[in-house]
């Protein structure tokens, strides 16, 4: 019999599904294969910090969050009306932590907006925390820090 587990912390009512992904794993972190149903990513999981020739659920998670967090820098950057530079990048880190036994997060987004006002940069960097869905998912969750660099 299967079970559902549904989460309701601050849940919204929602007007409009915009995209699912759907994705089907086999294998976990150890010699695992993850595969999504359009076929689009086909993809190796190993365990961080082996030899194995594939990534891991916190790489996939730094470049989700990173690439989502640019898109929300790119949102409000068009509310503002400035023009982002060609040079925006995003280098994500997230930390596979243990304190007694159990498992958790903690990550960094280092933003680089080179050429824009430090002022200007930190408004969008800012206004991009409190709409990036991956920022949302996690906010009060897991240590994050966001630099500006």
């Amino acid at each position: 019999m299967e079970q559902a587990i549904k989460s309701q912390n601050n849940m919204k009512q929602v007007e409009k599904v915009l995209y699912t992904a759907k994705t089907h794993t086999t294998g976990g972190r150890e010699k695992g294969v993850a595969r999504s149903s359009d076929g689009h990513l086909d993809i190796k999981l190993t365990t961080p910090g082996t030899p194995g020739t594939g990534t891991n659920p916190e790489q996939l998670f730094a470049a989700g969050w990173s690439a989502c967090f640019e898109g929300a820098i790119a949102i409000a950057a068009r509310k503002l009306k400035v023009t982002l530079p060609g040079e925006t990048a995003i280098d994500a880190e997230v930390d596979l932590c243990q304190t007694d036994g159990a498992y958790f997060l903690q990550a960094r987004l280092n933003v680089s907006l080179p050429g824009l006002d430090r002022e200007i940069a930190q408004t969008l960097v800012d206004a991009a925390h409190q709409t990036c869905p991956y920022s949302k998912a996690i906010r009060g969750n897991v240590d994050v820090t966001i630099n500006l660099v």
